[in-house]
């Protein structure tokens, strides 16, 4: 009963979705291992992101649209459970990362999607990871923390983002993408490709006009609507992983308390749907990960969801 409820939700937002130009987005994203497991707490336990969007009126002869990206974001990793009485027992550091964030998205027309961003913020005690994590412990019931006191040492974040998107085939119901994503900076730097595939429950948008790439969004230059979509999909990646300061500390400190050598190749993929509803739409995926650490007690892979609302506006 509660399935036909939330397909007949879905169906009903579909045709009473206005095929209107949107030009501006806000976005709240979480990651959380609660999404997958209410046992289970570690590792990257945490992320949220608030994004603002919106569409450039500037037209390029090749850009179908450019759409720029504000974004207010924090990182949070634990070892293998938030609870660690001794320091002996950690298996990663805890780590937490606060940034703010700038990025403008070329959206071309021969279907093709390159995002540029940077990032300025903090690791280390200033990024508030252990309030944060107090805060949502007590929300739900569970203990607090123990063990920030040894958390990575605060440093300054710098960092520089791109990711090139191409579309390698499409029909109605099915495409696949192929994706590339590079980080350089003070905090995070690896390189990365993988695909991106959709199966769509109605006829699936082209990339630089879907939800999916967060292309969905235009004005009265653009030669798109913002139309309803539904579909799954799924992401893997594999990254070579160069540093990261979240685990092995950052370069402009010394003496971080817990330190670990980094495991230079990582496989990640998602696995998720997403739709519209009017103005909003939603996601929900479950994301894996392998290890991404030299540490014996490290299990070989590790689970957390996401969930995303957004919502669009003029």
């Amino acid at each position: 009963m509660k399935k036909n409820i939330i397909l007949l939700f879905v169906l009903f937002s579909l045709h009473t979705f206005s095929q209107r130009k949107y030009s501006k987005e806000i976005s709240f994203l979480n990651d959380n291992d609660l999404y997958i497991s209410t046992h289970q707490d570690r590792y990257y336990t945490n992320g949220m992101f608030l994004t603002y969007r919106y569409v450039s009126n500037k037209q390029l002869k090749s850009v179908e649209k450019r759409i720029y990206e504000i974004q207010a974001g924090h990182h949070m990793y634990t070892p293998f459970k938030a609870v660690v009485e001794t320091v002996e027992e950690h298996d990663r550091p805890f780590a937490g990362y606060l940034y703010g964030s700038f990025g403008i998205h070329n959206f071309y027309k021969n279907n093709s999607i390159l995002k540029l961003s940077g990032q300025i913020g903090t690791i280390g005690s200033s990024a508030m990871s252990k309030e944060l994590q107090d805060f949502i412990h007590d929300i739900y019931g569970y203990k607090k923390a123990i063990g920030w006191e040894y958390q990575i040492k605060n440093a300054f974040g710098l960092n520089l983002n791109t990711e090139f998107i191409k579309k390698i085939n499409k029909d109605d119901v099915f495409d696949l993408n192929w994706v590339n994503k590079a980080q350089v900076g003070t905090v995070y730097s690896n390189i990365s490709t993988g695909f991106y595939g959709r199966v769509g429950f109605k006829p699936l948008e082209e990339i630089i006009n879907s939800i999916a790439f967060s292309g969905n969004l235009n004005n009265e230059n653009s030669s798109f609507n913002n139309k309803p979509e539904v579909f799954l999909y799924i992401n893997p990646m594999l990254r070579y992983a160069i540093y990261d300061a979240t685990i092995q500390g950052s370069f402009l400190t010394d003496n971080n308390p817990v330190t670990f050598e980094l495991e230079p190749f990582v496989f990640t993929t998602e696995f998720g749907i997403r739709f519209t509803a009017n103005r909003f739409n939603f996601g929900y995926a479950v994301n894996y990960h392998t290890k991404k650490l030299k540490s014996i007690r490290v299990p070989k892979g590790n689970f957390y969801g996401t969930i995303q609302l957004n919502y669009q506006f003029n």
